[in-house]
């Protein structure tokens, strides 16, 4: 187990796409593994443990939420994970879109919307997490080596502290979720468990 300290005044949970297309075993990406490897990783029970330790040590928690806009191809054609997305999959106010049984937001959790990988990207996340004064991001959710490394790269291009406790995270297979957390993410987050986070020591130079 890793030593992982912590200011929890400084610390926020943040939580990507843990939507019933994504996750859910009726979901819309289920056939390309992603209900599965979810399964594998725990990867409920392990957001769920992170959900508890945030709301009784008073960490804020924002939940962001990709979708896709009926009508149009709004979120574009320009890269192939782009055109995964809608127009049915994930489509706003479908039962897709909608957070996992469970996971739901509480009336003090933003939940943030967006068409891009980044939750900094369209959406408010970096003005929230300043607003706060948070330094230290906990990110959790689904994909992996998709909305979360890029959400994560983009925390470090911010200054923020990245946190990654691995296994409350999930992708379409095993080797995707390698492909993130043993090459990608090198050196931009520190790698973490759940069980790490929940166990935080109190940062003494805070």
């Amino acid at each position: 187990m890793t030593n992982l300290t912590l200011d929890l005044d400084r610390t926020a949970l943040v939580l990507i796409d843990l939507q019933n297309d994504n996750v859910h075993r009726d979901g819309a990406y289920a056939s390309f593994g992603a209900a599965a490897h979810a399964a594998e990783q725990q990867l409920l029970t392990h957001v769920g443990e992170l959900l508890d330790w945030a709301r009784t040590k008073s960490v804020p928690v924002v939940h962001n939420h990709i979708v896709s806009f009926p009508g149009r191809p709004f979120g574009g054609r320009n890269a192939p994970i782009f055109r995964m997305i809608g127009p049915d999959s994930l489509r706003l106010g479908s039962w897709g879109a909608q957070a996992l049984d469970g996971l739901e937001a509480r009336d003090d959790e933003p939940v943030l919307l967006r068409n891009r990988m980044s939750c900094f990207n369209g959406t408010p996340l970096d003005s929230l997490l300043r607003n706060l004064g948070v330094t230290d991001v906990v990110v959790s959710g689904v994909w992996t080596n998709m909305a979360v490394e890029h959400t994560i790269r983009d925390a470090a291009d911010h200054g923020y502290r990245a946190i990654l406790p691995a296994d409350a995270t999930s992708s379409l297979s095993a080797d995707w979720q390698a492909a993130a957390v043993g090459y990608a993410l090198t050196n931009i987050a520190e790698i973490v468990t759940t069980a790490d986070v929940i166990a935080e020591q109190r940062d003494e130079t805070a």
